[in-house]
């Protein structure tokens, strides 16, 4: 018979589950005051089997990757009041989901997935996480020294750095939708030419921001200053004062204040500060202040292109320009879906503030079952097609006919930037090359990017299991939700037709370096587990400037 020898992964798990079930049985449990558990609660996950998902009690072990969970926040300072701490909180909530810890075990799948898979992105986000405090540093650095391709090493890991959560919708339920995108491909031109008529704007050089946490509370318009590309309101001063040089008023009543980044696009007219120019007004007007990538011959695809957040546009010298995600105009994403035999949408949706939430259907029929061939299916939205796609105003060029416009009636506009070639996969929202087949979107409030995420659900038309660990290293105005994840399958035919077939439930951990702090509320107020949302929780999972914030 084979006996592990001491320094032996399995035999540190099996010391590390009789040692914490050790202290767990003499830990004295205090009972929740009016029945109910505290989100912060600090009483241990229940014992598993599984190396550092054994407990969440601090346990050392020498030889080990496990530590005792430190009281540190997502930048490496002291973690503020209300704060959870990952491996020691048994569950807490923000403003939009749920999360219970649950040992490794508990995942399905977890043991047969092939990790050397997810390990290049993994690496690939530490590029950025490691600048995120000493702890992400900390962690970033000892991956350096595991072995790519040994799957159980890579396993051991994780198990050991992170302690994985379930996320929940504010309902409490476990299950959401899982859909896919792709890197799509247009045929396009350097020059104005028919039919290559729609350009591809980089970002305007015109676009200003404003911090949305400055605007005062209960105006309906403030003087303000332009310094540099910011808008910064003028305390003191009021609208009356206008006649000072340099002084805007900046029109509040307009503006979308609940983005995920906090930040507010504007544009100048006159005097006035306004929110930046809708689709419309672009395809009207063009935009003379944004420098033109290519121009393709087809609205819609572009369209598309702008819902995925990359593309590559293909010249007819066979020459490819890759393009990615650089600004987006700061209007609110309204699709027009298309409708099915019954003439109701086909795809279910709610509308939460200014954002648009997926919703599964009841009976988990496909969405466009009875909805026009003509259809587009593009991140789980089944979208109508314009009756009439005719030209926009482009600068500099003289349309043949009046520019009616791309029929396209979803106000927001997303502008791309030219990507280096031999990039690998196309740049997400979090600045690194995606992974085909374990890098995904998600909703930056509720899965913090850059961190990684076991995913079960199933595969599109074969209905197998799909259950992986991957990377959420993108997001989109089409990814709102608690439970809410986009597969990026690629680029290519087959990546296109899997990526618009996918719509599944599924189900998301999302894996927590122990000891960071979590979820801290930035007012006042008791949190109860599966309490309804209040003040008193934070609307980020993990605040970040550029991806969430909170007020």
């Amino acid at each position: 018979m084979h006996f592990p020898s001491s320094d032996s992964p399995g035999l540190r798990r099996l010391l590390g589950a009789a040692v914490g079930a050790l202290l767990a049985g003499c830990a004295a449990t205090a009972p929740d005051a009016g029945g109910g558990a505290s989100a912060s609660s600090t009483s241990p996950a229940p014992a598993s089997p599984t190396a550092a998902a054994a407990s969440d009690a601090p346990i050392q072990l020498a030889g080990s990757g496990a530590r005792p969970p430190g009281r540190v926040s997502s930048g490496g300072g002291a973690a503020g009041p209300g704060a959870s701490i990952a491996g020691e909180s048994r569950t807490f909530s923000t403003q939009l989901a749920s999360y219970t810890s649950v040992g490794y075990d508990k995942l399905p799948g977890w043991v047969q997935d092939d990790f050397s898979g997810t390990w290049p992105a993994f690496l690939t986000s530490c590029q950025v996480m490691n600048r995120r405090g000493d702890e992400w540093r900390k962690i970033c650095e000892r991956a350096r020294g595991v072995d790519g391709r040994n799957n159980a090493a890579i396993r051991n890991f994780f198990e050991a750095e992170f302690s994985a959560y379930q996320i929940r919708d504010d309902d409490r339920r476990p299950d959401g939708v899982v859909t896919g995108y792709f890197e799509p491909e247009i045929t396009g031109s350097r020059t104005y030419a028919p039919p290559f008529i729609y350009p591809v704007y980089g970002q305007p050089q015109d676009m200003l921001f404003l911090d949305a946490r400055k605007i005062p509370a209960g105006a309906t318009s403030v003087p303000a200053r332009v310094q540099g590309n910011q808008v910064v309101p003028q305390a003191g001063l009021s609208t009356r004062d206008m006649g000072a040089p340099g002084l805007y008023v900046l029109e509040l009543s307009d503006i979308t204040r609940d983005t995920l980044d906090r930040k507010v696009r504007l544009r100048v007219e006159g005097r006035r500060l306004l929110p930046y120019y809708t689709r419309q007004e672009i395809e009207a007007r063009g935009a003379p202040n944004a420098r033109v990538l290519a121009f393709v011959d087809n609205a819609m695809a572009l369209y598309e292109m702008q819902i995925q957040g990359s593309g590559r546009v293909k010249l007819k010298d066979g020459e490819v320009i890759r393009l990615s995600y650089a600004e987006q105009n700061g209007q609110p994403f309204r699709p027009t879906l298309a409708t099915n035999a019954k003439g109701t949408s086909a795809t279910p949706v709610r509308t939460r503030g200014g954002a648009v939430e997926l919703v599964l259907d009841d009976d988990d029929d496909d969405d466009s079952a009875g909805v026009n061939t003509g259809a587009v299916r593009v991140r789980g939205f089944t979208l109508a097609r314009p009756n009439v796609m005719g030209a926009v105003a482009v600068p500099g060029q003289r349309p043949s006919g009046a520019p009616g416009g791309s029929g396209i009636q979803d106000p927001s506009y997303v502008f791309f930037k030219e990507a280096q070639p031999g990039a690998g996969g196309p740049v997400g929202a979090f600045g690194v090359p995606l992974e085909p087949g374990r890098s995904i979107a998600v909703d930056p409030r509720a899965t913090p990017l850059g961190y990684p995420v076991f995913i079960s659900t199933r595969e599109p038309v074969s209905n197998k299991p799909m259950q992986r660990l991957t990377v959420a290293q993108d997001t989109g105005g089409a990814i709102r939700g608690a439970v809410r994840a986009d597969y990026f399958f690629g680029n290519g035919t087959q990546a296109a037709t899997q990526a618009r077939r996918m719509k599944e439930r599924g189900q998301l951990w999302v894996l927590l370096p122990r000891g960071q702090a979590v979820a801290a509320a930035t007012t006042s107020g008791v949190r109860t587990r599966g309490g309804a949302a209040g003040a008193g929780l934070p609307q980020c999972l993990v605040q970040e400037e550029g991806l969430c914030v909170d007020d």
